[in-house]
């Protein structure tokens, strides 16, 4: 049985999700089965990507760039091929090398790129 993520993507549970593979990805395409953490709000389809991150370690995320993504239950692991069909614009992000933030004010916005890191704590 699919599991269902907001009104319009599913997922089935068998679904392989990988926390990272090797890039450059082949044709500069996210691989099925690649997975980030990802907004809720992003998730539902109430607000869209705005901020993403990929960071020194791999991992990649989708933020709205208006909530903090990291609150409780305010993100999910999801498979960033969702996150394309819901807005086709976000695959250009494919693209992105390690240790990169980009960020635009609206869906078919520039992307406005960045070295970002973790801080120390």
């Amino acid at each position: 049985m699919p599991l269902l993520i907001g009104d319009n993507i599913s997922m089935s549970q068998n679904a392989e999700m990988h926390r990272e593979m090797p890039w450059p990805f082949p044709d500069d395409r996210f691989p099925e089965g690649l997975g980030a953490v990802v907004m809720k709000s992003v998730l539902s389809g109430e607000r869209p990507v705005l901020q993403v991150l990929y960071d020194l370690d791999n991992g990649w995320g989708f933020a709205d760039g208006v909530d903090d993504p990291n609150t409780p239950d305010g993100a999910v692991a999801a498979h960033i091929t969702h996150l394309t069909r819901l807005d086709p614009t976000l695959a250009e992000m494919a693209k992105l090398p390690p240790g990169t933030l980009a960020d635009r004010l609206e869906v078919g916005g520039e992307w406005h790129i960045r070295s970002f890191a973790w801080e120390e704590e």
